[in-house]
């Protein structure tokens, strides 16, 4: 169902807000509030996105940590919740997913096969990049996983 393709991506400079949410569900209540004062602090600046909005989520004991922003071109200066980071450069194993975002988790699933499938492992924590505005009916969600080839031992 999934096509996955490796990538290699220059790092990307970003804007984002960093949080927490206990459930799945919490995660777009977060997200609505985090983009837009992102995108607000990237105009104030006179900053170009580069690229689409983006959410990074890295799994813990009570719920979900998460980075939401966007890549930014020129030097981003801190304020309120919004601060700089980067998406890793490198290697990257990528797939898309297309229909409701409660499923994305699927693609995660599917790049996760493919790389223990063909000999990779991840490096670092995926992120997912939302090339589509929430309103469309079947939005496109392209998911990353920075990789590298697994060590013979």
């Amino acid at each position: 169902m999934y096509e996955v393709t490796l990538a290699d991506l220059p790092e990307q400079r970003t804007a984002v807000v960093c949080g927490h949410a206990d459930t799945s569900e919490g995660i777009g209540d977060f997200l609505g509030g985090a983009y837009g004062e992102v995108m607000g602090l990237v105009g104030r600046q006179n900053l170009r996105p580069a690229g689409m909005p983006f959410g990074r989520y890295r799994i813990t004991a009570d719920g979900f940590d998460i980075e939401a922003g966007i890549g930014v071109e020129g030097d981003l200066r801190p304020e309120g919740r919004v601060e700089a980071s980067t998406l890793p450069g490198g290697r990257t194993a990528r797939t898309m997913h297309i229909g409701a975002y409660s499923g994305v988790a699927a693609a995660y699933e599917a790049v996760a096969s493919w790389l223990k499938d063909n000999g990779h492992v991840s490096t670092d924590a995926p992120w997912e990049c939302y090339l589509d505005e929430p309103s469309v009916s079947e939005p496109r969600t392209e998911v990353f996983f920075p990789c590298r080839a697994a060590l013979n031992t």
